[in-house]
Parts: structure tokens; C-alpha cells; sequence
């Protein structure tokens, strides 16, 4: 893909941000759209929230469970970025209205403490540089039409990012096993979803050192701080203006995304 091109559907993204319109797949418009190419389309528009002032607080994992793999037709994980401005308090109000077509997802959220620079990050050293866990819930969104997405659509489209809700009680990674780690997702009251930290390549570590390597080979650090999602636990769950969605997970505690207000 040429430049002209790239700028051209970092546009298209930007575009459907700011209007509330999803686009159709860019790899309609662009037919030879590569792995490379998208993920130098999501790098454009970082750069340009950067511009306007945002601040990257983390990245996201995502397709890292075969669930979210079944339910959006690919077989890899992506990444994408978080900015400040994605970042909402546990149970305070959501404005459902800031996203065209959200769909949320529980994840065991890692919180640095120092840097994790790759390539070549082990397990030992992932472990080393988490400071603590959090619960959390992750919105994800997508600006193309209809969820009509292949893994080229959605890296370029910042991996479907939306938003995330954290928790608000820490816990050491020591204190709970991340592969049997269960979780249970109501919405409005309803059982929703199950699932365990295992749903996530077999840890949701191998995900933190996943992105470590794959970040680093790109010369891009993950600096103390920085908030990792690691991917789902469970199928991604749709929610509307004035849904309540809580994740409950054990030995970490719940979290909870609140959709009651609307855009006036």
C-alpha cells in the first residue's frame, strides 16, 4: 500500500470517530490492505490523537481466546493502543452514546511497575515487571460497518478499541492462578457469559509477553504504569444505553460498566 493510500483510510477511521458513521471494511477499498499495512494505519491515527493531546496509558491485547477468534472469523492476536481519554471509573456513568456499536469483554488487566522491553522477554521477566492485577472490563468497538471486520480491518481500526473500566482493588500477581482464574459475566442481572483465565493463549501472561516481544521488535517499550488487557476470557457480550455489565472474578474482585446515560 502506498502512503497516499495509508493516509487515506487513517481518514476514513478518523472520519467515522467524529460522525458516528461506520465505514464499509477497508479491505473492500483496499484490496491488498497487508498485516504491515494496518498496523501502520492505527499507528497514523495514534499519532494524530497524540497531536491533539492524548496520552498513551497502555495497549491492548485482543483475539487471544478462541471465542473472540470463532466469533470474529480470525486466527491471531493483535494489538492496539490506549489513550487517557478510553479510560472510565468503576460503576460511574458510561455516555453509551460516544460509541457506534460496543460490545464489552471481561479481562484480567496487568498493571507494570517497570519496563518490559522485548524482543526476547521471557515469562520470568513479564512476571518481574507486573506490579499488580486489576479487574476489568473492556469495550470494544468498531468503526467498520456491521462488525464486517478481517484481522487487517480491525488492527487498522486500533484492534476495535472503545474504552476500558478498571477496578479498584489491586492484587498481587502471586495471590491468584491466572489459568484457572474464573469469571462470571451478568449483564442487567443476567448470567451472560463464563469463562477462565486459561481461555487466553493458555495464560493471559502469554499475552504480556506476546506484546512485550511484538512491541519490541518495533523498538516500543511498555512502560511502568502502562495498563495491559491481555485479551477476553470469554465471547464478547453486545450492550446498549442502559445496560449494567459486571464482571466477577475470582480472587480479584468485580468490576462494573454502567450504560444508563445517554446522549442528550
Amino acid at each position: 500500500m502506498d502512503p497516499g493510500s495509508a493516509e487515506k483510510a487513517a481518514a476514513e477511521l478518523l472520519t467515522a470517530y467524529d460522525t458516528g458513521e461506520a465505514i464499509r471494511p477497508l479491505t473492500r477499498t483496499f484490496p491488498d490492505l497487508s498485516l504491515e499495512d494496518a498496523y501502520g494505519i492505527q499507528r497514523i491515527q495514534v499519532d494524530r490523537w497524540l497531536r491533539d493531546g492524548a496520552v498513551i496509558k497502555g495497549h491492548k491485547v485482543g483475539l487471544t481466546s478462541a471465542a473472540m477468534q470463532r466469533q470474529l472469523g480470525v486466527d491471531q492476536p493483535d494489538y492496539g493502543h490506549l489513550v487517557d481519554s478510553m479510560f472510565h471509573t468503576d460503576s460511574a456513568p458510561i455516555d453509551a452514546g460516544r460509541f457506534l456499536q460496543p460490545r464489552i469483554e471481561p479481562e484480567i488487566a496487568f498493571v507494570l511497575g517497570r519496563p518490559l522491553a522485548g524482543p526476547g522477554v521471557t515469562a520470568a521477566q513479564a512476571i518481574a515487571a507486573v506490579d499488580f492485577l486489576l479487574p476489568s472490563l473492556e469495550i470494544i468497538d468498531s468503526r467498520i460497518a456491521d462488525w464486517k471486520i478481517t484481522l487487517t480491518d480491525t488492527i487498522a481500526d486500533n484492534a476495535s478499541s472503545g474504552g476500558v473500566v478498571l477496578g479498584t482493588r489491586p492484587t498481587r500477581l502471586d495471590a491468584v492462578d491466572l489459568v484457572t482464574a474464573g469469571c462470571l459475566l451478568h449483564r442487567n442481572g443476567e448470567l451472560v457469559q463464563t469463562g477462565a483465565g486459561g481461555a487466553v493463549l493458555g495464560s493471559p501472561l502469554n499475552a504480556l509477553v506476546w506484546l512485550a516481544n511484538t512491541l519490541g521488535a518495533l523498538g516500543v517499550t511498555l512502560e511502568a504504569g502502562h495498563v495491559v488487557l491481555p485479551g477476553s476470557i470469554t465471547a464478547a457480550v453486545d450492550v446498549a444505553a442502559g445496560d449494567i455489565v459486571t464482571a466477577t472474578f475470582a480472587g480479584l474482585g468485580s468490576v462494573t460498566a454502567d450504560f444508563r446515560q445517554v446522549t442528550a
